[in-house]
């Protein structure tokens, strides 16, 4: 029994050996100022891809301290935070149900009119993108919208404008069947697609079942804002692709390729986008694997004509490219444009881009200067009061973040980065269950001198 009380005093001690460090300015390596533009209140600086190569992943070695105390004589003062990102996550991608869906009356030769109504989710919203029948092409439509909160002529009805939907599939163009809308919060939305064919087109019967449902994208609030990553206008064309590369340290999420085109260049286009990553090959997993390299396609496309007498604009020059091989490794980015039969575009610059993200804190009364820290591996993320109660301010102050700096106090902590129990704990299950098994044992022994 001495034993099994010596091997439990030994677990204990293991486990106390596991509690993480106490985040310290001087056992952390690199440091950024904070200059916040205003009086104290909530402020937000935004975090760029500088930061993520020498933080910790997932950012749990970031922290702010405030270095007046500290510089002071008294202990450094830890400044509470929250991370955010630029996207709402609770608002996603939303059906709106079509109702009363009928003709109207003859749009000119060829032409029809469609209407009906399209019921809205319960909060603010801004574009609607209607789903037509794939199989109708080569069309030019005007939807007329009105804004009602009740059905059957007993709402007051407010016009939110006309707009330009089409497909231009012969032209080896695009299809925009998405109604820019301002912010609104209308219960029920009254359409009226007037439809007329592409001149020169076989004619196409348009009739209400080519509409075949709706759906609502988040608000333009709650859309993403993105932060450049990388940046290159070195952009080379081989045969039939525009090709420009990028090597990304480890640890900076990609998550969009955006393109910017030459002043000047007024082209219609549409063209496949390939977005390659690839580790770098002298490193592997923690399983002794290579890491496999990844593919993203897209397209980008602009479109500003005039067809049937009506004006098309529409643009889209950025890719969604969520991208992993470069989390934990550095990795060769690749971003290949295909150009067909036609003349390459007129390329200004390729970025890659990661969806923005904010640290908010209160910044002091006392106009004390904050310091942003981080480069201590050791450190788990922080648990503050302030992140889990954090609600955004529109009026947030501005902060921005000085050039990273090596901290000119920093000292090598003389503790291992990770204690043995922690480096090791399986060898805490097995004591524990020799413990169980020794414990088992002696329970079975008595018991059987009891029965005797």
């Amino acid at each position: 029994m001495k034993g099994l009380a010596l091997l439990a005093i030994l677990l204990w001690q293991a486990a106390a050996a596991n509690e993480p460090p106490v985040a310290q300015p001087g056992a952390m390596r690199y440091e950024r100022a904070i200059q916040v533009a205003g009086d104290a209140g909530q402020a937000c600086a935004v975090l760029d891809a500088a930061l993520f190569p020498h933080a910790a992943p997932s950012l749990t070695d970031v922290r702010i301290f405030s270095v007046q105390e500290a510089a002071a004589g008294a202990a450094a003062h830890e400044v509470p935070y929250a991370i955010t990102l630029s996207e709402a996550a609770s608002e996603e991608t939303e059906s709106a149900r079509v109702l009363n869906l009928g003709a109207g009356p003859a749009a000119g030769k060829g032409g029809a009119t469609i209407v009906f109504d399209l019921e809205m989710p319960a909060h603010s919203y801004s574009d609607v993108t209607l789903d037509l029948d794939p199989a109708v092409h080569d069309f030019i439509a005007t939807a007329t919208v009105t804004g009602v909160n009740a059905l059957g002529g007993h709402g007051r009805a407010t016009a939110l404008g006309s707009f330009t939907l089409f497909d231009l599939s012969a032209q080896h163009l695009s299809r925009d069947t998405t109604i820019p809308l301002q912010e609104s919060t209308f219960r029920y939305l009254h359409m009226e697609l007037h439809f007329s064919p592409i001149p020169g087109k076989p004619a196409t019967r348009f009739v209400p079942a080519m509409v075949l449902g709706a759906t609502v994208p988040p608000s333009r609030e709650a859309q993403t804002v993105y932060t450049t990553v990388a940046e290159t206008a070195a952009v080379t064309t081989k045969d039939r692709e525009t090709v420009a590369t990028f090597a990304v340290p480890a640890r900076v999420p990609v998550e969009r390729v955006s393109f910017v085109l030459a002043p000047g260049f007024t082209g219609n286009f549409s063209r496949v986008v390939k977005v390659s990553a690839l580790a770098d090959a002298d490193k592997s997993d923690d399983d002794g694997r290579a890491p496999l390299p990844e593919m993203v396609t897209g397209s980008i496309l602009r479109v500003h004509t005039s067809e049937a007498g009506r004006e098309i604009r529409t643009e889209q020059l950025g890719v969604p490219a969520i991208l992993g091989a470069n989390l934990q490794h550095a990795a060769k980015v690749e971003v290949v444009i295909e150009n067909g039969d036609d003349q390459p575009l007129p390329i200004a610059a390729v970025r890659l881009e990661m969806r923005q993200r904010k640290i908010c804190f209160e910044a002091p009364a006392s106009g004390a200067s904050l310091t942003l820290f981080y480069g201590d591996s050791r450190l788990e993320a922080p648990e503050y009061d302030y992140a889990r109660l954090f609600v955004a301010s529109r009026t947030a102050l501005v902060a921005e973040l000085g050039p990273e700096a090596l901290n000119p106090k920093y000292r090598a902590p003389t503790a291992p980065l990770r204690p043995f129990a922690d480096r090791h704990p399986e060898l805490l299950w097995i004591a524990l269950i020799i413990v169980i098994c020794a414990l088992g044992m002696v329970a079975l022994k008595a018991a059987r001198n009891v029965g005797r």
